[in-house]
């Protein structure tokens, strides 16, 4: 538990994505957190099927990162151990014009989970004040007080009963490369692979400054950023799913009490 701890970034912190290190492993070893994956992802399906039969308050996991760091591997070899009757998996690409004609949180709204579900974000709204940011879509004075527009929305999400998990997974600038590299010798995944992939490269350092900013910035008690060293992907999944596990164990979910109508039917 206290590893985990060394990658929740704290309110009252002030942090630089350089000074994690994407290749800490805490010194453990891959056959060791391998099989204890497997047995988080147990607990993780019975704890999600609890939470559905309560019905009472729901889980929100967002996860960033830059391309290649492993969101959507996240979501095969750890949120595969959901029930996919109640979690749900949202992608979040560039907005459609629909979209653009309301407010930056409405389309995220709309995609938080229902009482009962689990909810993944695939990318989510840190993107409008990250990518708007570094490619220079809106000006500061747009995105800016979006931090705190986002702290208030995420405040009223977990005062609603959703409790909510913010994973940046991070990666070095030389496994990025490594990455691309072999999706486009993958005849599978290539397909991945396109252009902006490398004109972003070039702006990492930007990158790294705007995702630094968006931490700090709407890191909250009710809504915690944690970064995930995820140079080694057997790694990142062991601690993503460690920490969804202690928020789900810590949830304290219950099966509703038996109506008192249930005493009178005989089988």
């Amino acid at each position: 538990m206290k590893e985990i701890e060394q990658l929740l970034i704290r309110p009252t912190e002030t942090f630089k994505l350089s000074s994690f290190d994407p290749n800490d492993t805490f010194g453990k070893k891959r056959e060791h957190l391998d099989s204890e994956v497997d047995k988080l992802k147990l607990i993780m399906a019975s704890l999600q099927y609890k939470l559905y039969v309560e019905n009472e308050r729901s889980l929100l996991i967002i996860i960033q990162g830059m391309d290649a760091s492993g969101k959507d591997g996240i979501v095969r070899h750890v949120i595969s151990a959901f029930n996919p009757i109640s979690c749900t998996v949202k992608s979040f690409k560039a907005p459609t014009t629909d979209e653009i004609a309301h407010d930056f949180l409405w389309r995220v709204h709309n995609a938080v989970p229902r009482k009962g579900f689990v909810g993944v974000f695939n990318r989510s709204h840190y993107e409008d004040v990250v990518e708007v940011r570094v490619q220079n879509l809106v000006p500061k004075s747009v995105w800016f007080p979006r931090f705190d527009q986002i702290k208030q929305f995420e405040k009223m999400l977990a005062e609603n009963k959703i409790k909510i998990l913010k994973f940046f997974l991070h990666i070095s600038k030389q496994e990025q490369k490594q990455r691309l590299h072999d999706r486009l010798s993958d005849p599978d995944k290539r397909w991945k692979v396109n252009v902006e992939d490398y004109k972003k490269r070039k702006k990492w350092p930007e990158y790294m400054t705007a995702y630094t900013d968006a931490i700090i910035n709407c890191t909250m008690d009710e809504a915690p950023w944690y970064v995930i060293p995820a140079n080694y992907k057997w790694f990142r999944n062991w601690a993503v799913a460690k920490i969804i596990t202690n928020a789900l164990t810590e949830m304290k979910i219950k099966y509703p009490k038996s109506p008192p109508h249930h005493k009178k039917i005989n089988v």
